[in-house]
C-alpha cells in the first residue's frame, strides 16, 4: 500500500506539472491583451506608472521567460500579483473567496449525497411498489431541468413573492455595519465547526458498525449524535467565542438557505438515480441470493451487502465532487450573487488575469488528483475483491 501511494504521488506530481503548463499556455494564448490595455488606457495611471506596473508583473518579458519565472515562484508559494486587482496578491484574493465557496458547496454536498443515497437505496429495494414511478419521474425532471430557469423561479417564489428568504448576496449589509468581525472570519468559524462536527459524526458512525446488536448500535449512534448536538448548542449559545458570532453566522446561514435547497434538489436526483441503478445491478448478484439463503434479515442484506457494494460508484462521484467543489459553481454563484471561487474563475479568465486564474485552477487540479487517489484507496476497503497490483 505504501509503495502504491508513493508511486501514485510521483505520477500526480508529474501530471500536475503538465496541468500547470497547459493551463498557462491556454490562458496566454487567449486573443487580445486586456491587462496591458487596461494600464495603457486608464487616464488615472500615468504612462510611467503603467510601464512600471507592466514590468513588475513581467508582462514585457518573452513567453518562455514568463513561464519559467512563474513556475519557479509558484512552487515557492509565491503566486504573484493579480493583474486586474493590482497590487493585491493572488493569495489574498483566494483566501477571501475560498471560505465562501467551501461553506456553501460542502453543505450542499453533504445534504444531497446523504438524501440521494438513502432514497435510491430504499426505492431500489422496494422496486415496483407504490410511489416508485412517481419519485423516479420527479427525479428525472429535476435532473434534466434547465438549472438557471429553475433557480430563478425559486428566487421569484420564495424570495420575492413569499418573502421568506433574502435575495441579496451572502449577507445583509445593515447587520454588518458595526460588526467586530469580518465576514471571512465568520465564514472560517462556520467552516471549522462544520468540519469538526462532520469528522465526529463520521467517526461515530464508523465505530458503531462494529456493534453487532442492531438495537444497541442504533442507541449508541443516537446518543452520540445527541451529545454532538448538545456541544454545538453550547458552543453557539453559551461559549463566549460562539455566542458573539452567532448573529452574524445566522445571517450568513439565512442567505444560504435558497442556494442550498436549489442545488440539493437538482443534484439529489442524479445521486438517487445512480444509487438506484447500482442497487438494482447489485441485487442480481449471487452473493445477495446467498445472503438471503443464510436466513439473514432483509435489512441486513440490504444495508450490509447490497448497499455497501452499490456504494462504490456513488463514492467515486462523491470524492470527485468534493475535489472540484473548490471551483464552486459559476452559474450558482452568478444567479445568487455569491462572490466565491466560481465567479472568481470566470472573471479572471475573461479578464486574462493569468496569475489569478492559474492559482485558482491549480487548487482544482490538486484536489481532483488527490480525490482520485482517495477513491482508489477507499475501493480497497469497500470492496474486498480489489487488490493492489505490482507490490
Amino acid at each position: 500500500m505504501i509503495r502504491y501511494i508513493a508511486r501514485r504521488t510521483v505520477q500526480m506530481f508529474v501530471l500536475f506539472i503538465i496541468f500547470l503548463t497547459l493551463t498557462f499556455l491556454l490562458l496566454t494564448a487567449l486573443p487580445g491583451d486586456t491587462v496591458k490595455q487596461r494600464f495603457a488606457t486608464n487616464p488615472n495611471i500615468p504612462p510611467e506608472a503603467a510601464q512600471l506596473a507592466i514590468e513588475r508583473l513581467g508582462l514585457d518579458k518573452p513567453l518562455w521567460e514568463q513561464y519559467t519565472s512563474y513556475m519557479w515562484n509558484f512552487f515557492r508559494g509565491d503566486f504573484g500579483f493579480s493583474f486586474l486587482q493590482y497590487p493585491r496578491p493572488v493569495s489574498d484574493i483566494i483566501l477571501e473567496r475560498l471560505p465562501r465557496t467551501l461553506v456553501l458547496f460542502l453543505t450542499v454536498l453533504v445534504s444531497y449525497y446523504i438524501l440521494g443515497f438513502v432514497a435510491g437505496k430504499f426505492i431500489a429495494w422496494r422496486r415496483g411498489r407504490r410511489g416508485e414511478h412517481a419519485i423516479t419521474i420527479g427525479s428525472v425532471f429535476l435532473y434534466t431541468v434547465f438549472y438557471p430557469w429553475f433557480a430563478l423561479m425559486l428566487i421569484w417564489f420564495f424570495a420575492f413573492y413569499a418573502d421568506v428568504v433574502p435575495i441579496n448576496k451572502f449577507l445583509d449589509p445593515e447587520e454588518w455595519v458595526d460588526a467586530p468581525f469580518s465576514s471571512n472570519h465568520v465564514f472560517m468559524v462556520i467552516f471549522g465547526v462544520m468540519l469538526v462536527a462532520g469528522i465526529v459524526a463520521l467517526t461515530l458512525w464508523i465505530l458503531s458498525r462494529r456493534i453487532r446488536d442492531p438495537a444497541q448500535r442504533k442507541r449508541t449512534v443516537w446518543m452520540g449524535y445527541g451529545a454532538l448536538a448538545v456541544v454545538m448548542l453550547w458552543f453557539w449559545y453559551l461559549s463566549d467565542f460562539g455566542s458573539t458570532r452567532r448573529l452574524y453566522a445566522g445571517d450568513i446561514l439565512h442567505h444560504m438557505i435558497l442556494p442550498v435547497v436549489t442545488i440539493t434538489l437538482i443534484s439529489f436526483a442524479g445521486i438517487m438515480l445512480l444509487t438506484r441503478s447500482s442497487m438494482l445491478e447489485t441485487m442480481r448478484e449471487d452473493f445477495i441470493l446467498t445472503a438471503r439463503a443464510k436466513g439473514l434479515a432483509e435489512k441486513t442484506v440490504r444495508d450490509r451487502h447490497a448497499a455497501r457494494t452499490a456504494l462504490l460508484p456513488v463514492t467515486t462521484s462523491l470524492v470527485i465532487a468534493v475535489a472540484t467543489v473548490i471551483d464552486g459553481g459559476i452559474i450558482t454563484e452568478t444567479v445568487y450573487s455569491w462572490p466565491g471561487m466560481g465567479e472568481l474563475l470566470f472573471t479572471s479568465v475573461v479578464g486574462q488575469d493569468t496569475n489569478l486564474a492559474i492559482a485558482a485552477f491549480s487548487f482544482v487540479g490538486v484536489m481532483a488528483m488527490v480525490g482520485h487517489l482517495v477513491v482508489d484507496i477507499l475501493y480497497l476497503f469497500l470492496d474486498p475483491r480489489i487488490r493492489v497490483t505490482g507490490e
